[in-house]
């Protein structure tokens, strides 16, 4: 399974890495159903920080953003999708046993890791970024001030050549 097939599956919900039931029982290849019913049946292994149920309007939002949430039509509509985190996902490996699950899981916590590595080297990256950009606009902004005064000096001094005198004039000048 492709890291970036799993990954399109992981959505942000509350500030928290989720996946959807629906999608985790396509990944491991089983019916959503079976796969709630292994959950219900260790409910204990599923906190609220493992598993939560979507909020409706966190499912509509989601189902108007996602094409594959669009196909749960024959869902129940009383009941929206459940959440699992990142931790969730992992205590999955101990309901459902096969194989596939196993091989599956192992993936999906790869996937995981893979998108918090890039979340760190992106919040590295955007840190450089924004300390050069500082440096940098700090060193040309005596660069600009500098041609400011010496644009502002030249426009003073052709001013006053400029203005009219006044004063007592002699027949000389």
């Amino acid at each position: 399974m492709h890291l970036t097939k799993i990954e399109s599956k992981i959505y942000t919900i509350r500030g928290v890495n989720i996946m959807l039931d629906f999608d985790l029982a396509e990944l491991y290849q089983v019916e959503t159903k079976v796969l709630n019913q292994a959950v219900k049946r260790n409910i204990k292994r599923f906190p609220e920080s493992f598993m939560f149920r979507l909020k409706v309007e966190e499912w509509e939002y989601m189902r108007s953003q996602i094409v594959t949430a669009s196909e749960q039509r024959k869902r129940n509509i009383g009941l929206t999708p459940y959440a699992f985190t990142e931790h969730g996902v992992t205590m999955l490996a101990s309901v459902l046993r096969s194989e596939k699950a196993i091989k599956m899981n192992i993936a999906i916590v790869e996937a995981f890791i893979s998108l918090k590595q890039f979340a760190l080297n992106y919040k590295g990256l955007s840190d450089k970024l924004k300390e050069l950009e500082s440096k940098y606009n700090k060193q040309y902004k005596d660069v600009y001030e500098a041609i400011n005064y010496l644009l502002q000096k030249d426009k003073q001094e052709t001013e006053q050549q400029e203005r009219k005198r006044i004063g007592f004039k002699s027949d000389d000048s």
